[in-house]
């Protein structure tokens, strides 16, 4: 059960981020002055971290996600890891990223794909809370990865553009200091806008011509089966071969990078961002990438916005499990006894 937002904007607008400028991930996640669990669930792995009111981390964690046997095995993999890095049980609150749309304020898993089985509609929050005995806040896994970026710029009212490109396309929008989160947790949902490079191509969500299904790094590797007749089994297979200037390698690393660039960039005029950041796997494949798409994302932008430039994350592996201890501090917190 949800019980109400701490650190509230405006009547009737939710949460905000309210994380003093430049603190980082684990500043933000100290701000309570309580030891916090921090938990990063993706569909392969389930990272921990316990840290200190001062937000030095106190230990880690990981452990496989048992993606395949359903939502409650998930929910005592998390309570497990939860319990495996705070054996002393001090921590008070908890703080989850997790994979799928999540809605922050339902503390429910509104959609998702088919990477942890029978995820969609999962008490995510009330569901952990019940097992730890902790009060709960959670999110989705870009959101939280884009907390401290946003808590990282100078200006604490500032607007950030973040993108994850990977498996598939992640985003979070924060604007005037403050993470969107949509109806149902939607907002930031990068990969199901439009792409023209998309056009025609099957999208998992059902739909057609989506930037995920082109830009993504399983839709650069099946761009470049598509225009070769040859299997690639990965994308650095793919982005191996663009390096010894192969071009149908080339074009499909580069369309892939084109059609990220040109959504970012429209939706740069859009929000008006201080900073866009732009992380995940797929742009660590080289400076071929990176080009193409910084070019097609100048391309695209109106005069007052030119020189601003898509940037690398500034934090490291540890941005999601820190970034979900944080939410303890700007999103509501659900509480132990919900579902009794």
């Amino acid at each position: 059960m949800n019980t109400g937002p701490t650190n509230t904007g405006p009547a009737g607008t939710g949460p905000t981020n309210t994380g003093p400028a430049g603190t980082g991930p684990a500043g933000a996640a100290a701000a309570t002055g309580a030891v916090v669990i921090g938990l990063d669930l993706g569909g392969t792995k389930i990272a921990a971290a316990l840290l200190a009111a001062d937000g030095t981390v106190l230990a880690r964690h990981t452990r496989p996600t048992p993606s395949r046997d359903g939502a409650a095995a998930v929910l005592d993999a998390l309570a497990a890891a939860a319990a495996e890095v705070d054996p002393g049980r001090r921590a008070t609150l908890l703080g989850v990223a997790a994979a799928g749309v999540v809605d922050p304020r339902s503390g429910m898993v509104t959609s998702a794909t088919d990477s942890i089985s029978g995820w969609a509609g999962t008490a995510l929050a009330a569901g952990l809370a019940e097992r730890t005995g902790l009060a709960v806040a959670c999110d989705n896994d870009v959101r939280a990865t884009a907390g401290p970026e946003l808590a990282a710029l100078p200006d604490r009212h500032g607007s950030l553009l973040f993108a994850a490109i990977g498996t598939g396309v992640g985003g979070a929008l924060a604007v005037d200091g403050r993470m969107l989160h949509g109806s149902a947790g939607i907002a930031g949902h990068l990969g199901h806008l439009p792409s023209a490079e998309a056009a025609g191509l099957p999208c998992t969500c059902g739909a057609t011509g989506h930037l995920e299904v082109i830009a993504s790094g399983p839709g650069i590797a099946a761009h470049y089966e598509r225009l070769t007749g040859t299997p690639a089994d990965r994308l650095e297979t793919v982005a191996a071969r663009a390096a010894e200037g192969e071009q149908a390698a080339v074009h499909a690393v580069t369309t892939g990078a084109t059609a990220a660039g040109r959504v970012l960039g429209g939706l740069a005029n859009a929000l008006g961002p201080d900073r866009v950041v732009v992380g995940g796997g797929v742009p660590r494949i080289g400076r071929l990438y990176g080009d193409a798409l910084a070019a097609a994302f100048a391309a695209e932008l109106m005069p007052p916005l030119r020189g601003l430039v898509p940037e690398p994350p500034l934090f490291g592996h540890d941005a999601a499990v820190l970034g979900a201890a944080a939410l303890t501090t700007t999103l509501p917190l659900h509480h132990p006894g919900a579902l009794r």
